[in-house]
């Protein structure tokens, strides 16, 4: 019994956290100061923080005889989209987090079309592990046959079709650098073997 009151938490470390406010999390853990640290687990720890947006996956590492650390790893914010009227971002992991303009993020991309958000981050991680700029698309349209048309920050759109494949992203990105596509305004991609410009 003396020895368990000896290890008694003491110290929460949160390491790791960009997006969320270390405060936030410690204020949600609060309740284990003073509790043993032989005896919690990562439940006690996760648990009371599943509220909070952004967390993708927590580590709990335990320094004795009265510190326990919080890794945190984040997700990243990387499209705006609005629902029902209710601005959102739209996450790594498809969550949608209400908007706070306190986070900075204002100058992501925009997200339309019914039910894209289901859609999105598949289509966002074919394009970037393909080399697509990222950085120069202003908005993603999403439409009910499955397919995406990329608004870019220049107004320059690309209609893509809905049997997407790496060949067509890599084709895009090609068209993009190429000096003879730069007065073009529309580049469509959506008929086999066919490039449409205006």
């Amino acid at each position: 019994n003396s020895k368990n009151a000896f290890f008694k938490i003491e110290k929460i470390n949160v390491i790791n956290t960009y997006i969320i406010n270390e405060s936030e999390i410690i204020n949600k853990l609060k309740h284990l100061y003073g509790k043993n640290i032989i005896t919690l687990n990562s439940f006690d720890v996760e648990k009371p923080l599943k509220s909070i947006d952004f967390i993708n996956k927590i580590v709990v590492k335990k320094r004795y005889p009265e510190t326990i650390i919080i890794e945190i790893y984040e997700t990243v914010p990387v499209a705006i989209i609005y629902k029902n009227e209710i601005k959102y971002f739209l996450d790594t992991k498809s969550n949608l987090v209400i908007f706070k303009k306190e986070l900075n993020f204002s100058n992501l991309p925009q997200v339309f079309g019914a039910y894209a958000e289901e859609h999105f981050i598949n289509f966002y991680n074919q394009i970037k592990d393909n080399g697509f700029p990222i950085n120069k698309i202003k908005n993603f349209y999403y439409f009910r046959s499955g397919r995406w048309d990329l608004q870019l920050i220049n107004d320059k759109m690309i209609k893509f079709p809905d049997n997407l494949n790496v060949s067509l992203i890599k084709q895009a990105v090609k068209l993009l650098n190429r000096e003879d596509f730069s007065d073009y305004n529309l580049i469509d991609l959506r008929i086999d073997d066919k490039i449409i410009v205006e």
